[in-house]
């Protein structure tokens, strides 16, 4: 009996080509908007989905549609293609769909692979480990603001200089039914111009803690592997490419923080000029 196929995925953007199907083919009677939401909803029942994009046919090819929808999981992606190449899914005539063959990236994209933020995160998460196969709790929020900025001298709240609200997080992630946990960390700054507005305070405070609890939630996760096996089965593993930071002491991690904190604001961003295909996927469009 031969073990099942198995595949490891991360919590980061899913760059590889295997990943990306290319759908053409598809007819120009629905507006782009109903075409996004076809191709969403007849993907995502094979499997979950990061990105879905529908673009219209270039000037001089037949009137229509085609689409790049991109998978977390390369094996999804396959089965995907096998389940949808030739078929009428929504339509008259049938679809073409192939695995992406190459995809251009500038130069920032170049063997980068970005974090996923905290939402993305969770809803990989939540896909192959269940609502109640994870969770997370807030180990410290912590103003780490310059507090002189804020100084309740009443010549320094009438200055229009501008405050910088600062805040760091660190966050355990739980994986209870694995036997494992991990930490992340999260920095956010936010910018205040008018220091006397109370009101406007308060609503940046909330900003930064938000933002720095999100970051850290990713920050935790990217440290995690998912091994997903054939018949179904998923495991939690730690990434041994990325150094933990649980034995740190708060007050070492704050000054690393402080030192490396241009590292920690990196988001994650794709481009539509991202993707190009060989020309020889585009004969259901020409012709």
């Amino acid at each position: 009996m031969s073990l099942p196929d198995t595949e490891v995925l991360d919590f980061k953007t899913p760059m590889e080509n295997h990943k990306t199907l290319f759908i053409w083919n598809i007819l120009p009677n629905r507006s782009e908007e109903a075409v996004y939401d076809l191709v969403f909803k007849a993907f995502s029942a094979l499997g979950l989905l990061y990105l879905v994009r529908v673009f219209r046919n270039a000037a001089g090819c037949q009137p229509g549609f085609y689409a790049v929808v991109k998978f977390y999981s390369g094996s999804d992606a396959t089965r995907a293609r096998d389940a949808t190449h030739g078929r009428c899914l929504f339509q008259e005539v049938p679809l073409k769909v192939r695995i992406c063959t190459k995809q251009h990236r500038g130069p920032s994209f170049q063997g980068q692979k970005l974090t996923l933020n905290s939402s993305k995160c969770q809803e990989v998460a939540n896909y192959y480990l269940g609502f109640n196969g994870w969770s997370s709790h807030i180990i410290t929020l912590q103003n780490i603001s310059d507090m002189e900025d804020f100084d309740d001298d009443a010549q320094q709240m009438t200055t229009a200089q501008t405050k910088c609200i600062k805040y760091l997080c660190v966050m355990e992630i739980q994986f209870t039914k694995h036997m494992m946990c991990c930490r992340g960390v999260g920095l956010s700054e936010e910018l205040v111009q008018d220091g006397t507005d109370p009101l406007n305070y308060v609503l940046k405070v909330g900003r930064a803690q938000k933002s720095a609890t999100q970051k850290a939630m990713s920050d935790a996760f990217k440290k995690i592997l998912l091994v997903v096996l054939g018949n179904g089965k998923v495991f939690v593993q730690r990434s041994s490419e990325l150094e933990e930071l649980d034995s740190i002491i708060e007050e070492e991690l704050h000054t690393q923080l402080q030192v490396n904190s241009v590292s920690l604001s990196q988001s994650e961003c794709e481009n539509l000029s991202d993707f190009s295909f060989d020309t020889g996927t585009m004969e259901g469009i020409e012709k």
